[in-house]
């Protein structure tokens, strides 16, 4: 008979495991890998943007919804004592740019290594072994069912994440385990994923990223839903890069794709008089070039013959020859570049998933199911989603964290 069961080897697993066996509770990890944190390992090009060194107030408002679920598990483990965990199991971390928090040496394996010293510590014993099932008698959890045997115990956390990056071995199962037992589950949909684009003339400008610019998403009533300044990457199929990420968390589940277009504004910085101020100056200089040579100061070359082509004018004209209305064209393109979006791509490329077990069924103060005594769910495996920036890894964390503690805290009878 364990104490505690954790499924599943991931961050949020690896956490709850940690502080759940904190008062020499005997705990035990699953894991159907036959190691632990193989999706840590490729989170943020391996890297592992493992959090976002800011306020509480920041993380809520980077949620998509279920904010104030989430209050209780971030006021008991925010960021800064989220670095100090790490920090006192050896892991050494640097802030870059929006306060993104990575390992000083670049390397995820060390934040997996950090995670397996604590494992040890806390006498956490870990077996690779895959769940089929939950053993639940009279709505309270005993035990687990592997495909080798079962274990006994009292209490269960179910950390097998969602569907996103499936080759690491998310491919739902939690879902299963709390649909078999009663709990809704909100329908999974990628999140902080590339998007495809319809538009054709957008293929030559693949592998072009561009940075500082203004990405705007616009529904069928031409209301803004998500708008924000960063980079962005043209792609074979359509966009990515952290801008389109982030937006596509903003796509709901019913939204038509043919309701909603994107906009890129290239030179956010810049309004339309001083934009044509701009222009009026660089084409002073280049009076007597061809004007694809005209906007090189303005822009990529590679951007050139696009923009050009959607202002409906030609390359090898000289620039001698613009008049006022084709330079006004050429701003009204450079300011709002449509795009149409045709879908999403899969899960495969997904950095999350949305959706999941409906957070109504759990406890928000302890993360146990109000269904099934005894029944934990922390991390992906829950209806949480963040933007990019190292906020879900928090969410990870904060949920897996309180979980443990509720269940160390807990009295054996």
């Amino acid at each position: 008979m364990y104490d505690t069961i954790v499924i599943g080897g991931g961050p949020a697993g690896m956490m709850a495991a940690i502080i759940a066996a904190r008062n020499k509770k005997q705990v035990i990890l699953l894991e159907k890998n036959q190691k632990l944190g193989k999706k840590l390992y490729i989170t943020g090009k391996g890297r592992c943007n493992l959090t976002n060194d800011s306020e509480i107030e920041n993380h809520l408002n980077h949620l998509t919804g279920n904010k104030k679920f989430m209050y209780s598990a971030f006021y008991t483990l925010d960021p800064y004592m989220t670095l100090e965990f790490f920090n006192q199991l050896g892991l050494i971390t640097k802030v870059e740019r929006g306060q993104r928090v990575f390992p000083i040496s670049d390397h995820s394996s060390d934040v997996i290594k950090a995670f397996k010293k604590g494992l040890s510590k806390e006498n956490v014993q870990v077996f690779y072994e895959e769940v089929e099932s939950l053993v639940v008698e009279n709505k309270v959890v005993k035990g687990v069912k592997t495909k080798t045997g079962s274990y006994k115990c009292r209490n269960v956390i179910v950390a097998t994440g969602g569907y996103s990056y499936q080759m690491t071995g998310s491919t739902g199962d939690g879902y299963r385990f709390a649909k078999n037992h009663g709990h809704k589950t909100i329908t999974p949909i990628q999140g902080l994923v590339p998007i495809e684009i319809k538009d054709e003339d957008i293929r030559n400008l693949q592998g072009l990223s561009l940075k500082n610019v203004k990405l705007k998403m616009i529904n069928k009533n031409n209301v803004t839903i998500y708008e924000e300044l960063g980079e962005m990457l043209f792609t074979h199929f359509g966009v990515s890069g952290p801008l389109v990420l982030s937006a596509s968390s903003y796509i709901s589940r019913d939204t038509k794709f043919k309701d909603i277009k994107l906009s890129i504004d290239l030179k956010p910085g810049l309004s339309i008089e001083k934009l044509d101020k701009r222009i009026i100056r660089d084409f002073d200089k280049y009076s007597r070039k061809a004007l694809k040579n005209g906007l090189i100061d303005l822009m990529p070359s590679s951007m050139i013959p696009f923009i050009i082509k959607r202002a409906g004018l030609k390359e090898q004209m000289s620039v001698y020859e613009v008049t006022k209305e084709q330079r006004h064209n050429l701003i009204k393109i450079i300011k709002n570049i449509d795009l149409s979006i045709s879908d999403l791509r899969g899960f495969n490329e997904a950095i999350i998933t949305r959706g999941g077990v409906d957070v109504k069924e759990i406890n928000p103060h302890t993360m146990e199911s109000k269904i099934v005594k005894g029944l934990y769910f922390v991390g992906e495996v829950l209806d949480l989603d963040s933007l990019t920036g190292g906020y879900n890894l928090q969410i990870a964390y904060s949920t897996a964290y309180l979980a443990g503690l509720s269940i160390c805290e807990k009295e054996t009878t």
